[in-house]
């Protein structure tokens, strides 16, 4: 199937990430539906809007499907006003290693404190080379997912 995103999620033991980062964007994102089967994202990632639409994930949480396309900021916005929940806002750092990207999210607002690396994979058993700032592993635990943190703050737990 097109359009699979194939990804791991770890939290963050240390901000070392930062030093190592070679750009960073504050995003603030919302959801119209939260629905695990059918999950709605629009984003605002700088200067550029996102509408996303992603299915329902394997049983190892690590792959589903994943459609974006680039939508105007105008339009964004307005979206945005029609979101569930809280809309989360966070700073993506991008940490380049060996042949991987990481994005790790830093939370902000309600979810304040809960730091996120991700790495996209070309398939599930890929190997790929851990940084030391690199915790836990919480791929397929929904209540990481963004679209649970809109209606379960990282703060509330």
């Amino acid at each position: 199937m097109e359009h699979l995103e194939i990804e791991r999620k770890f939290l963050v033991v240390s901000d070392v990430y930062k030093q190592e980062a070679t750009s960073q964007v504050r995003i603030a994102q919302g959801f119209l539906n939260t629905d695990p089967e059918r999950t709605v994202r629009v984003r605002i990632k700088g200067d550029k809007g996102f509408l996303t639409i992603k299915g329902p994930s394997n049983a190892t949480g690590t792959t589903r499907f994943e459609w974006e396309t680039e939508i105007s900021l105008t339009e964004a916005t307005n979206l945005i006003d029609l979101c569930k929940d809280v809309i989360l806002e966070k700073v993506r750092f991008e940490v380049p290693l060996g042949n991987k990207l990481f994005e790790v999210d830093e939370f902000l607002g309600e979810n304040k404190g809960l730091v996120i690396a991700e790495v996209e994979l070309n398939h599930e058993d890929e190997v790929f080379e851990r940084p030391k700032w690199l915790g836990e592993e919480v791929t397929g635990q929904p209540e990481y997912y963004n679209s649970q943190l809109s209606k379960n703050p990282f703060t509330q737990w």
